[in-house]
């Protein structure tokens, strides 16, 4: 338990986006969660709000399409669901319209304050990974990698993937945190949302200006 726990378990939605146009005013604080398709992005926002159906999961990968906007019930504090990239059944043409879409959030969001970069355990480093990766170093972003599935490995090894993917992004100079996490067990949800307040800025719980409409 941690004293943010009734924040984050406030999260509702707001709004799809299909570009950056038309997300929410671009003010107060927002975190985004990127990651590829099947590395379990939607069942982490849901579990780290306590909810089963906030965001989309689907046993097909890709689901996710638009920029997903979640409210808290702290005034201009947001999570941000973005398009999963990678195994989408849709055309290539398509694809490339949703990487335009993700790359004009991620470069001009003024809101955005850290990403959460989602990546199985058991398969971390992908390309798409080492590309949100450079981006961050290129663009001084902040991120915090979340190695979901850890229930799937012993705990030695998740430890050693964790410890190697700590490693790297440290060799690449990145401003970046790593922690292992488990929609199953419950590993690690309270580290995220410890990170999370950290970076929304909820330092003192009786100084935040809760929103009059939550």
């Amino acid at each position: 338990m941690t004293p943010f726990d009734s924040i984050f378990q406030s999260a509702h939605f707001i709004k799809s986006a299909e570009k950056l146009s038309q997300c929410p005013l671009d003010q107060g604080v927002e975190v985004a969660f990127a990651g590829r398709s099947n590395a379990g992005k939607s069942t982490a926002l849901n579990t780290l709000a306590n909810q089963k159906k906030l965001a989309r999961t689907s046993k097909t990968p890709g689901r996710t399409q638009l920029i997903n906007c979640f409210g808290l019930n702290v005034e201009d504090r947001r999570l941000i669901d973005l398009p999963g990239y990678g195994f989408a059944k849709v055309p290539i043409a398509m694809k490339k319209v949703w990487q335009a879409h993700m790359q004009d959030y991620l470069m001009n969001r003024r809101s955005l304050a850290g990403v959460v970069l989602v990546m199985d355990i058991r398969h971390p480093l992908k390309e798409f990974d080492e590309m949100m990766l450079d981006w961050a170093r290129a663009n001084g972003m902040k991120v915090h990698v979340l190695l979901t599935k850890s229930d799937k490995l012993k705990r030695d090894s998740a430890k050693s993937t964790m410890l190697g993917v700590q490693k790297a992004i440290k060799t690449l100079g990145i401003d970046g945190t790593v922690q292992t996490f488990s929609a199953l067990n419950g590993d690690g949800v309270d580290a995220l949302r410890i990170k999370l307040a950290e970076w929304l800025v909820f330092e003192n719980l009786e100084e935040i200006p809760i929103s009059p409409n939550a």
